[in-house]
């Protein structure tokens, strides 16, 4: 026997008082049913009744939540910047022409500066402890210069960067070996504030 849900729409009962919907299951009569689809999911209903039978459709979408938001990472300050960023360059003895290995370096770190316009900084020219002070503070400035001239060529602007020269007054390593004395001879950047 038929339901009247409304003047000419009824769903048919079946032995337990509800009809099933497609996709959905049986829902009582005069009931409702809650769904949860995982996915969109569109619904079947027909009515049945004395003038014939009308079919319906319920679209029931479901969108992804937002990914959750990404926390930020704390930007760094710019001494921790330039510690990640900026690479000292090494001379042979006795020299201060940029080595092949040192190109990368500079090409490296011009790249570097080039994110960071706002930054200036100095070049420090350091030598190993051999040579009289006098000599060294000559190479020393030698050393400076030709890693700013390089720099330059490598697009950094040269009112950002100063020059300066310790010679062999401020070692890193104080060994007298030959490892330790390349360390010494170096172009050393220090950040400017």
């Amino acid at each position: 026997m038929p339901t009247y849900l409304s003047p000419g729409v009824y769903m048919e009962e079946v032995s337990s008082g509800s009809k099933p919907i497609e996709g959905v299951g049986t829902v009582d009569t005069n009931g409702s049913k809650t769904v949860s689809p995982t996915e969109s999911t569109s619904y079947r209903v027909i009515a049945k009744g004395p003038g014939g039978s009308q079919d319906a459709v319920a679209r029931v979408t479901v969108t992804e939540p937002p990914p959750p938001p990404v926390a930020e990472t704390p930007s760094l300050s710019d001494e921790q910047w330039w510690a990640q960023n900026v690479q000292d360059i090494y001379f042979d003895y006795d020299s201060y022409s940029i080595r092949p290995d040192a190109q990368q370096a500079i090409a490296k770190t011009a790249q570097a500066l080039a994110q960071k316009p706002n930054l200036s900084f100095s070049v420090e020219g350091h030598c190993d402890s051999r040579g009289s002070t006098e000599y060294n503070i000559v190479l020393g400035d030698e050393r400076a210069r030709a890693v700013k001239e390089a720099l330059v060529a490598a697009g950094v602007n040269a009112s950002r960067v100063q020059t300066t020269s310790f010679g062999k007054e401020k070692p890193f390593c104080s060994e007298e070996t030959e490892a330790c004395w390349q360390q010494n001879r170096r172009g050393h950047f220090t950040l400017r504030k």
